[in-house]
C-alpha cells in the first residue's frame, strides 16, 4: 500500500471520529427538515415546523440546545436518555419518523392513553406545566434531530448563543 492511500484511509478515519466526537450522527440532514427560514435564531422547515440546524463542526443551533436540557429536565424519566426509550416510555427518536408536529403537540399537551389486554401504557397531559410548555418546540427540534439520526447522543458540544427573541419569549411564557 502506497503512503498516499494510507494517508486518505487516515484522514477518512480522524474525518468519522471526529464527526462521532462533536455528536454528529449522520451530517446528511432530509430535505423535509432542512431549515429554510430562520427567525431570530430558530429554524424552520419549508412546511413551517420548528427545525434544527447543526453546523459542520458539530455547534448545533440554541433550540436544539435548550431542546436537549429541556428533554432531560423531564421527559428522559419515562422516555430514557436522548429519546431512546425504556420500560416506561416508547423510543421517541422512532416515533417521530412517523408522527407529525401538530400531533406530537397534541399528544404532550393532552396526554394519551393505549391500553389493551397486554399493557397499559399512560402519558399524563402536560398542557399547564409551563417548564414543558414553554419549550415545547425546543424539545420537538430536539427530538427531530435525534430521528433523523442528525444528532448523537449524549450532550451537543457546542450551541449557538441564546437570542433576544428566545430570551423575550421565555420571560413572556414563563410570567412572573
Amino acid at each position: 500500500m502506497t503512503s498516499h492511500k494510507t494517508a486518505r484511509r487516515a484522514g477518512a478515519l480522524l474525518g468519522v471520529l471526529l464527526a462521532f466526537a462533536s455528536g454528529v450522527a449522520n451530517a446528511a440532514i432530509p430535505a423535509s427538515s432542512k431549515a429554510v427560514k430562520d427567525d431570530g435564531g430558530k429554524y424552520f422547515d419549508a412546511k413551517g415546523d420548528p427545525t434544527y440546524k447543526i453546523s459542520p463542526d458539530g455547534k448545533v443551533d440554541w433550540y436544539t440546545f435548550s431542546g436537549f436540557r429541556r428533554y432531560n429536565g423531564t421527559c428522559d424519566v419515562c422516555h430514557g436518555p436522548d429519546g431512546a426509550g425504556s420500560s416506561f416510555g416508547p423510543d421517541l427518536t422512532d416515533a417521530l419518523k412517523s408522527l407529525s408536529y401538530s400531533d406530537f403537540l397534541g399528544i404532550v399537551s393532552g396526554g394519551k392513553q393505549d391500553v389493551n389486554t397486554a399493557q397499559t401504557l399512560v402519558m399524563p397531559a402536560f398542557g399547564t406545566n409551563k417548564n414543558v410548555m414553554c419549550y415545547i418546540d425546543d424539545i420537538y427540534i430536539y427530538l427531530r434531530a435525534r430521528s433523523d439520526g442528525a444528532l448523537g447522543r449524549g450532550r451537543p458540544q457546542s450551541h449557538e448563543d441564546k437570542s433576544k427573541e428566545a430570551t423575550d419569549f421565555e420571560n413572556s411564557c414563563m410570567g412572573p
